[in-house]
């Protein structure tokens, strides 16, 4: 199929007046609060639809009705950057949001007891936080036009608080290999740390037969006897402080020590909060990273990722400890 020849993309450029400095901070805020990403200093894009446009244009009305200057055009590439690129630079603007987010929800969810119920006094200020936690996260989601991948780590710890607040400590029940061979295993596009890792893990410990499915982020609806992994809603993914790898691990209760090691690279890259402080990981998530990089396909991301795990399995494998 030929590429789309529709724009793809809707740039603001402007220009403000340098006086008063509140107005410059107040069109950035807004530019901030749409989501848009900075191209140049004074050009933001946003991708196109007819929500985007109008919101554009009302930012458009309010710098010129502040005396400077502004106009919107349509494009299908951005100078000197491929769609890709553009994209990452939203995915990255995003997954700075969900960080700052996952830290006040780690916070909760760790001062919460996890052997004994919480006081009724300590639910009303959970659930309270939790509201607006919710609040927050929902302008995120409104502007994560790529469902960018820090979501999962906001979703688990969100869950892993619901749980605790329940008083119900212990995990999801685990689940028998022989009930998912052959299964037909589902993830977000774009596959990277955790997906590609859990993947491998999927298809070398649990069911040897499966196939996977990439699919878009949002509005995917699973087809009967499809079993999602790290993504939202799905099956398998993100429970309190764990991430889906490590997850997988307990449900279908891998038990090999050399798993071990190679969970905690996966969590502290794809959480990034350095909970395990391994060593490997910063190498390992450049070695992926360049992966992603090099390769677009996520069957080909996923063949090249699979090499990597096995020689690290390998050697945690051989290694004396």
């Amino acid at each position: 199929m030929p590429p789309s020849t529709e724009p793809r993309w809707l740039l603001l450029i402007h220009q403000v007046p340098p006086k008063p400095n509140y107005f410059r901070v107040k069109v950035w805020r807004r530019l901030q609060r749409l989501g848009a990403v900075a191209i140049k200093n004074s050009v933001y894009a946003l991708p196109r639809s007819d929500q985007t446009q109008e919101d554009f244009e009302w930012i458009m009305r309010e710098i010129v009705e502040g005396g400077g200057d502004a106009s919107i055009c349509e494009a299908r590439f951005v100078e000197g950057l491929t769609d890709e690129q553009v994209e990452a630079l939203f995915n990255a603007a995003r997954d700075a949001d969900y960080a700052q987010l996952a830290e006040d929800v780690r916070g909760l969810f760790e001062a919460l007891p996890a052997s004994t119920g919480p006081s009724e006094q300590q639910r009303r200020e959970v659930e309270a936080q939790l509201a607006r936690i919710g609040r927050r996260l929902a302008e995120i989601t409104a502007i994560d036009f790529f469902t960018a991948r820090g979501r999962e780590a906001v979703d688990g710890l969100i869950a892993g608080i619901e749980q605790r607040l329940r008083s119900n400590t212990a995990s999801k029940q685990r689940v028998n290999r022989a009930d998912v061979r052959g299964g037909t295993w589902v993830t977000r596009q774009g596959i990277h740390i955790d997906r590609i890792a859990s993947a491998w893990l999927i298809r070398r410990f649990i069911d040897p037969d499966a196939t996977f499915k990439f699919v878009p982020g949002k509005g995917y609806r699973p087809e009967t006897g499809e079993l999602r992994f790290d993504m939202f809603q799905a099956e398998y993914t993100h429970e309190g402080d764990h991430c889906t790898f490590e997850v997988l691990v307990r449900r279908f209760d891998v038990n090999d020590p050399a798993l071990g090691p190679i969970a905690e690279i996966v969590h502290d890259i794809d959480l990034k909060d350095a909970k395990f402080e391994r060593p490997e990981a910063a190498g390992i998530d450049h070695l992926i990273a360049g992966i992603a990089m090099a390769h677009k396909q996520d069957q080909d991301r996923l063949a090249h990722g699979s090499t990597v795990f096995d020689s690290l399995y390998e050697y945690f494998r051989r290694k004396k400890t």
